[in-house]
């Protein structure tokens, strides 16, 4: 009796002790996840159609979680909302994933997660006499996502700078006005609204551009000099490292919507049609997938080039040595730029 006196106090310990590991191990059970407006975010699109991250998790002893899918205007409120710890996983373009593991380097630490594709960034207007940037005027207004951080704004500064000169990346940003893709190309295509050019993404350039009144101004391959990532996702250290498991199934499902995308383009953009209920036919999607200028790639494509030229204005206070500073592990075995 004694001895077992002594024992149940031990026993009691150890249950105290495993029940508070085993919580501190939990996953999260419910998977937040948030994307913008456009073809470039169809691998999310993918995940969320066939189930892919449910599947995987359950696939990898995690059981059966729940994924909850956000859309967002802009990659500045998507960095407010993982921030706050409602966001599990962002996606955006490279502007505001950089600033964002610049503000948080040393506290939060964002990271990437994965490189999502490469894909031309195309400014457009229906205003006749702009033929190149030096023809924009007070009286033009210029829609992107956000204003001085999306990449589109980054890159139109980046633009400025070669076409005006060094020191003059802000001359055109009081052209610039916020409002998300759709609603960008709502206004440049009513011929009524103040906003008469638009710097956006695809789909919406290429229906744009398909009316005669709107012509390109920018190719954002010719600011970088080649091709460049536009979207990438990223989360939070805290969150890597405290659900490692999810971290896991998450990528292994992204690169299985990856796959699905390359393997089947026709597949792919019957799937965003269906999902999107867009207007326009399936073979117009499938030739923007068909592009030789649009890639759904996971490897990092001159990133560093928007990094350095943030940096060079002071748009961010802290620099990466290379593009693997900016990413996870998992991604470090990619050639990336």
């Amino acid at each position: 009796m004694q001895f077992t006196r002594k024992l149940v106090p031990a026993i009691v310990g150890g249950l105290i002790l495993s029940t508070a590991c085993s919580v501190s191990l939990a996953e999260v059970k419910t998977i937040n996840i948030a994307q913008q407006y456009g073809i470039s975010y169809l691998p999310l699109l993918v995940m969320k159609d066939q189930q892919l991250l449910k599947k995987q998790a359950k696939k990898d002893g995690l059981g059966d979680v729940e994924v909850n899918w956000a859309r967002f205007a802009g990659g500045n409120v998507m960095n407010d909302a993982i921030l706050s710890g409602d966001l599990h996983f962002a996606s955006g373009g490279v502007g505001p994933f950089v600033t964002l593991w610049a503000k948080t380097k040393g506290n939060m630490d964002v990271k990437g997660v994965t490189a999502m594709n490469a894909m031309p960034l195309m400014l457009t207007t229906r205003n006749p006499n702009v033929k190149t940037l030096k023809d924009f005027t007070e009286k033009d207004r210029i829609a992107l996502p956000a204003v001085k951080v999306s990449i589109q704004a980054i890159t139109l500064q980046m633009a400025a700078e070669q076409t005006f000169g060094k020191g003059q990346q802000n001359k055109l940003d009081a052209l610039t006005v916020t409002q998300s893709h759709p609603d960008g190309m709502a206004a440049l295509l009513s011929g009524s609204s103040e906003i008469n050019s638009h710097f956006t993404s695809p789909p919406y350039q290429y229906i744009e551009l398909k009316d005669p009144r709107v012509h390109m101004v920018l190719n954002s391959y010719d600011v970088t000099g080649g091709p460049h990532t536009f979207n990438i996702v990223w989360a939070t250290q805290k969150f890597a490292d405290q659900n490692p498991k999810t971290y896991k199934a998450f990528v292994e499902a992204f690169n299985q919507a990856i796959d699905f995308i390359n393997k089947d383009p026709r597949a792919a953009a019957q799937l965003y049609v269906d999902v999107t209920k867009q207007k326009e036919p399936v073979e117009f999607y499938l030739d923007i997938l068909k592009s030789p200028d649009v890639e759904f790639t996971t490897t990092p494509k001159n990133v560093m080039k928007f990094v350095d030229f943030m940096y060079s204005i002071k748009f961010i206070q802290k620099k990466p040595d290379s593009w693997k500073d900016l990413f996870f592990p998992n991604m470090h075995d990619k050639a990336g730029s």
